[in-house]
């Protein structure tokens, strides 16, 4: 199943884990450091929360979550075909997670569309921030900025 991805600035992170537990009825998949995110069925979204990045109560980023890296292979060739951008990772891990994905540049942001791997025990790689706006290798010319991880 996929599943739209919304990950959003939090001020107070366990506040926001109790606001959500009762709006969808659904429990965090995960917790951990500055970080939950909710796994719910029913509207099918992926929900993240992120706490002490950018303004409380903002959208971090946007994306879809997956089933498998070929369904990101095969987003990626899709939207390349299209004339997007796109910044492929593989095996990177971010938000607590090892992921194949794709950053693809939009109109106002970046968005990804990834799967997940494996479970990881750090929010980001050592190299930069996670979910922070960066110049992508891949960008092109006057492009919006990319996003580092997820």
């Amino acid at each position: 199943m996929s599943r739209v991805q919304l990950a959003l600035n939090v001020g107070d992170l366990d506040a926001s884990i109790a606001f959500y537990t009762k709006l969808f009825n659904t429990p965090p998949a995960k917790i951990r450091e500055n970080y939950a995110n909710f796994a719910i069925a029913e509207p099918p979204l992926k929900l993240v929360l992120i706490a002490g990045q950018g303004e409380p109560g903002s959208l971090n980023h946007v994306g879809v979550e997956v089933e498998s890296t070929d369904q990101v292979a095969a987003e990626a060739a899709r939207m390349q075909a299209e004339g997007a951008t796109c910044d492929v990772q593989e095996s990177t891990t971010c938000c607590f997670a090892v992921q194949d994905k794709v950053w693809v540049t939009g109109a106002e942001a970046p968005s990804e569309i990834y799967t997940v791997l494996a479970d990881a025990s750090v929010m980001h790689p050592a190299q930069g921030e996670c979910c922070a706006p960066v110049e992508a290798e891949t960008a092109s010319v006057g492009s919006a900025p990319q996003s580092s991880c997820c």
